[in-house]
């Protein structure tokens, strides 16, 4: 056998014959491996369901966000650019982003062509210098993020009809506010008190029902007059719908997605499940609810009425991805039992409004 000749040709051992063309194999896998990977191609905005996060939203910011707003806009820029081979830790909305991306994957395996898919759409007021160290970070986590807005100081408020956004999620309760506003679904959100692990398969959304999918007409009845009078409404009315509140557009954009795979027989497999989680009695008040979202043509998966019973440690037992309230009373509770929360500031509820806790001093995004 001379020395150099090809493996396949030299004196074959035991098994070899059967064992060549495997290494080969396994080497192109190895390489394959090596090459980078082909991502896909980004949806047309207005084809796809928008999801607009903040960058303090997406990352952990805190020493980050100390700078600003301590020694200014300058020395925070100098810091981010002294800094930007570093990565950003993951922040609250991570675990939510990655799990649109895994149904995004499903969707795309059923869908090959199809745009009907979650966007995501990186929005922040920081200067675009910061935006090399952002870029670093998505790129260091595999994360699928294509569009960028990046405003230098400005509010990026403006920009969000543009990219056809179904759901801003921020740090900044004020720019939340503005969102609002303008009649975007919006959520101020906050991280868990401690870490709980939840699905990298299946994507898990809670909503409360009042003033969040429904508009506040209830509890504006329960604050002017109590909730014997309130229930009384609830009866007298029960066949009337009530009028969508700022995330109902949401839960559509998730019911849609959902009948992609009911169609395929895939209900049961679902990557999607949604939650209804309110503190409404089933027997008094619930019946309207339900009735509300069948004459939307909408559902959630599960329906929790809970007669006023705090929500955390049911919300620890189902562990969403991200859980929406619009009073931080139950947006708090939600915290402490390990639960990612979104404060929706909307409705009787934030009259007057409600301090925000010291950690979430708006800065820079």
């Amino acid at each position: 056998m001379e020395p150099g000749q090809p493996r396949e040709a030299r004196e074959p051992g035991p098994g070899a014959e059967t064992a060549a063309v495997p290494r080969w194999e396994e080497a192109k896998t190895f390489y394959d491996n090596l090459a980078p990977k082909k991502k896909p191609k980004s949806p047309k905005p207005q084809n796809a369901v928008t999801i607009a996060v903040s960058s303090r939203a997406l990352f952990r910011m805190e020493e980050e966000q100390r700078i600003y707003t301590e020694q200014g806009v300058e020395e925070y820029v100098r810091y981010q650019l002294e800094h930007e081979n570093e990565p950003f830790s993951p922040g609250p909305a991570f675990p939510f982003v990655k799990a649109l991306e895994a149904v995004n994957k499903r969707l795309r395996e059923l869908y090959p062509e199809s745009e009907d898919v979650f966007d995501i759409v990186l929005m922040t007021n920081n200067h675009a210098q910061v935006g090399v160290r952002l870029i670093n970070s998505i790129n260091h986590y595999d994360l699928f993020i294509e569009r960028f807005c990046m405003t230098g100081g400005n509010s990026p408020i403006c920009y969000l009809k543009a990219y056809h956004t179904n759901l801003y999620l921020s740090a900044d309760a004020e720019k939340v506010r503005e969102a609002i506003d303008e009649g975007i679904a919006a959520a101020t959100i906050f991280s868990p008190s401690r870490d709980v692990v939840v699905s990298q398969s299946q994507l898990r959304v809670a909503f409360d029902g009042d003033a969040v999918l429904f508009s506040d007409e209830s509890e504006r009845i329960v604050k002017a007059h109590g909730l014997d009078r309130f229930f009384e409404h609830e009866k007298t009315h029960e066949n009337k719908p009530l009028a969508q509140g700022p995330l109902k557009g949401f839960l559509e954009a998730l019911g849609r997605l959902q009948k992609k795979f009911y169609s395929k027989g895939l209900r049961l497999e679902c990557p999607i499940r949604t939650y209804l989680v309110t503190a409404r009695s089933a027997a008094s008040s619930g019946a309207r609810a339900l009735k509300t979202l069948r004459s939307w043509g909408l559902e959630t998966d599960e329906a929790l009425f809970l007669a006023g019973a705090p929500k955390g440690p049911l919300l620890e037992k189902i562990r969403p991805h991200i859980f929406f309230d619009d009073q931080m009373f139950h947006v708090t509770g939600a915290q402490e039992m390990g639960t990612v929360a979104a404060h929706v500031p909307y409705g009787v509820a934030q009259t007057p409004r409600r301090a925000l806790p010291a950690k979430q001093a708006p800065a820079a995004q």
